[in-house]
């Protein structure tokens, strides 16, 4: 596989880590259950392309009175029109077209919220999955204002003309390094308070480091040998036993290192390791192969900005976006409007008798959380360079949902690593099942999300807060 092929799953991974993490802010923090977190997708995507496009914007007016000719009988609507075609700019920066389709998203979060957020979190639900339907069939049915099904294609793509030297290449390649280092530390934050939260004892630091190396280890080793699956030509049950084998042969030197490094600095590894949870351990497991992986795809977009090309530079846009939402936003959950909103997600009377406007909380939540997924849009967009209805399905919603729910509802960190997971599972098995499975292209995309169901329960049962959701605070129903 090459590095382009990397970057690629690096960016769809990344523009839905920061569509959940609108919808985690409005779920996961506030306790709204919002169905239809697409359609701030779709106006952040739509908004962003039309204002860009040349001329697509200024010729609006008269693609509307083509598609209806009655407005022309109606004298001061045809003017008016008229008039705006002619005084609307032909185009529109790129940023300021960005920060235009937030801003819809979430003037759409108001109009929904000011009419729904009243409901029940049922009635709720229904409303926002029908609001994002009829968003959909509009953009499909009219073509003045979206093309329709023909969809939008050849507009303005962010960094596509630029050609970085060696100190535009330096200073890229230095941000990400800060985010990478950034994104690291929080991660580690978690691992050593981890056993702490779950009742034994902590993990030594020796024992510890050890415990990573091996595990970060085995998962750089076996996304190596993933990478060489395609270039493997033998029948497919030989295939995977060999890839195994390689798996297990490059895994070994590392996890040799971590256990002799653990029996070195620890007197009684073996015992403290028994005083851990099955949970404790399979949280540090996973968690620990996600270092291992942001730590490959983070040498895959450094090559990918040395011979630079566009995805790389949209990758490296889109990481600076996310970094910056996701500081913020642990800024403003930790602050105390951020605990007005978890009080409200826990019992909402309890926050109306301390006197609380709730409804104003809910409100500011669902319209921040819409104005994430409207800039999410935007380099949905741009990734894709081509747009239409199709691409806005409530399914895409269903998938943030199923991010939040195993990264853990509630924790922003949970959300990027719940996003990273979902897309190498996705990716690993489109090209390891066909080779288990004797099933068509149809049934094994059936089958991967029926699979995807399953696992959904087992973590249900095994734990419901997800990976990094806090038990305590899990609030299912009332």
């Amino acid at each position: 596989m090459t590095v382009g092929y990397f970057v690629s799953l690096a960016l769809v991974a990344t523009i839905y880590a920061l569509f959940s993490l609108g919808l985690n802010l409005q779920w996961g923090y506030t306790g709204l259950i919002n169905f239809g977190h697409v359609a701030s997708m779709l106006i952040g995507a739509y908004t962003t392309i039309a204002l860009t496009l040349p001329n697509f914007i200024k010729e609006m007016p008269q693609r509307l009175i083509d598609q209806y000719p009655a407005i022309a009988n109606q004298g001061w609507l045809y003017h008016s029109l008229q008039f705006l075609g002619a005084k609307w700019p032909e185009q529109v920066p790129l940023v300021i077209a960005v920060l235009i389709g937030a801003g819809l998203a979430a003037l759409l979060g108001l109009a929904i919220g000011t009419s729904t957020l009243r409901l029940r979190e049922d009635y709720l639900s229904i409303v926002t999955i029908g609001v994002s339907e009829v968003l959909r069939l509009v953009a499909v049915n009219e073509e003045w204002l979206t093309r329709g099904p023909r969809g939008v294609f050849n507009y303005p793509l962010p960094l596509s003309q630029l050609q970085p030297n060696l100190v535009i290449q330096g200073l890229m390649i230095a941000s990400l390094g800060l985010v990478l280092g950034l994104t690291l530390w929080r991660l580690w934050q978690w691992l050593l308070l981890q056993p702490q939260r779950e009742g034994p004892p902590a993990i030594s630091m020796p024992l510890f480091v050890g415990y990573v190396l091996c595990l970060v280890g085995v998962a750089v080793c076996w996304w190596f040998s993933f990478s060489l699956s395609l270039t493997i030509q033998l029948p497919s049950f030989l295939q995977e036993i060999i890839l195994l084998v390689m798996r297990l042969a490059m895994a070994a030197p590392l996890a040799l290192v971590g256990v002799v490094l653990v029996y070195a600095s620890c007197r009684q590894p073996v015992q403290q390791l028994r005083t851990q949870s099955l949970s404790t351990h399979l949280s540090l497991l996973t968690v620990s192969m996600g270092m291992g992986l942001v730590v490959m795809f983070f040498g895959a977009h450094v090559m990918g900005i040395v011979d630079y090309t566009y995805k790389a530079g949209l990758l490296w846009l889109l990481i600076l976006t996310i970094a910056l939402v996701f500081w913020q936003l642990e800024r403003w959950v930790n602050s105390p409007w951020g605990r007005v909103l978890t009080s409200i997600r826990e019992d909402e009377e309890v926050a109306k008798a301390l006197g609380k406007d709730v409804f104003r909380y809910k409100l500011q939540s669902f319209m921040l959380g819409g104005a994430i997924a409207g800039i999410a849009g935007s380099f949905y967009a741009w990734q894709l360079t081509f747009i239409n209805p199709d691409g806005f399905i409530p399914l895409k919603t269903f998938e943030a949902w199923i991010i939040i729910v195993v990264g853990g509802a509630g924790n922003n960190v949970g959300t990027l690593l719940g996003a990273g997971i979902f897309w190498a599972y996705y990716e690993v098995t489109r090209f390891v099942l066909p080779n288990i499975l004797p099933l068509d292209d149809a049934r094994l995309g059936a089958f991967r999300v029926m699979v995807i169901g399953l696992m959904l329960i087992v973590l249900m049962m095994w734990r419901p807060q997800g990976l990094l959701g806090k038990k305590e605070e899990l609030t299912l129903g009332r």
